[in-house]
């Protein structure tokens, strides 16, 4: 009888921990429409994107500040603090800079292509900076995920009459791809002494002084629609911070394996939800490309090895 217990708490746990993995998901897929409701298009410009970047982070550290005092968290170590520094760069500054830019000339139906590369970025970026070891197979399907994405880029590209090239906004994306990914895994290193939550948190309270400052002296001076300011809070409260609780949470209750899975539906989602929120489209060829390219991301993250970072 404890035994059938145990196992129906632990199938229950299992359980939780899938479905706070989906809203972490949920919540990061609605990321790319609500940037592009924060920032508008070029033809029709709203918050800056130097703006939104600062502003989300800055009422992102808000938050994380009342957490981190209710919680007495521990301040980081002097060894702690440049991890957390990397992730400040990539994932505060980095990621929604780039992305902010891009989303102004791209929908975010396109930038959910190119960004769903990011789970099979980061465990390369991990592969590099953990000296972890992956198989052949790893760097054979992060190859062609890569070339999917780059030729999915030149084919849109010539769609529109700019020929075969890459466009300026598909190499901003490429580059927040990189920089999130690079803002993860230096996460990462932190996460087992401090904590996932933590993380996150220290990291947006420590950008604090570039972020408030940097939100004021690109506080816009026209009038702003209500809808961008409504994309900036989500970005800011969900995507920059509660996301993070609910997508850690879930992959400690159910397991990573498992839950990180979860991340193959994020592409998905972001192009679902950018046809009620901007009134897009949805696209044969960007919704093909996005099956292939999440795909080759489910097949190599199946060839990662997990292995512990060399210690020298």
């Amino acid at each position: 009888m404890n035994r059938a217990a145990a196992i129906s708490t632990d199938e229950r746990q299992v359980t939780l921990g899938l479905w706070l993995g989906f809203v972490g998901v949920f919540v990061f897929a609605l990321t790319l429409p609500m940037t592009r409701l924060a920032t508008g298009t070029a033809d029709a410009p709203q918050l800056s994107p130097w703006f939104v970047t600062w502003g989300r982070a800055a009422l992102a550290g808000v938050l994380s500040i009342g957490f981190l005092l209710l919680t007495r968290s521990k301040r980081p170590t002097p060894a702690q603090r440049l991890p957390l520094a990397l992730s400040l760069l990539g994932n505060v500054i980095g990621y929604p800079l780039l992305l902010g830019w891009a989303l102004r000339e791209v929908t975010a139906s396109h930038a959910a292509v190119i960004t769903a590369l990011l789970p099979l970025v980061t465990a390369a970026m991990a592969a590099w900076l953990l000296h972890q070891r992956a198989r052949l197979g790893f760097w054979l399907f992060a190859a062609l995920g890569s070339a999917l994405v780059a030729s999915y880029s030149l084919l849109r590209a010539h769609q529109q009459g700019h020929g075969f090239g890459l466009s300026h906004a598909d190499l901003l994306l490429v580059g927040a791809v990189v920089a999130a990914s690079l803002g993860y895994v230096a996460g990462a290193k932190v996460t087992p002494a401090l904590g996932a939550e933590r993380v996150i948190s220290w990291v947006c309270v420590m950008a604090l002084p570039l972020t408030v400052p940097g939100a004021l002296l690109t506080w816009p001076e026209q009038p702003v629609a209500l809808t961008a300011w409504l994309g900036l809070a989500y970005v800011g409260v969900f995507s920059m911070w509660a996301g993070f609780f609910a997508w850690f949470r879930g992959l400690a209750l159910g397991g990573a394996l498992r839950v990180s899975q979860m991340q193959l539906l994020q592409p998905f989602l972001s192009i679902a939800a950018a046809v009620p929120l901007l009134g897009e489209s949805l696209d044969l060829m960007t919704v093909g490309f996005a099956l292939a390219v999440v795909a080759t991301v489910f097949m190599g993250r199946r060839m990662a090895t997990p292995a512990a970072a060399h210690r020298t």
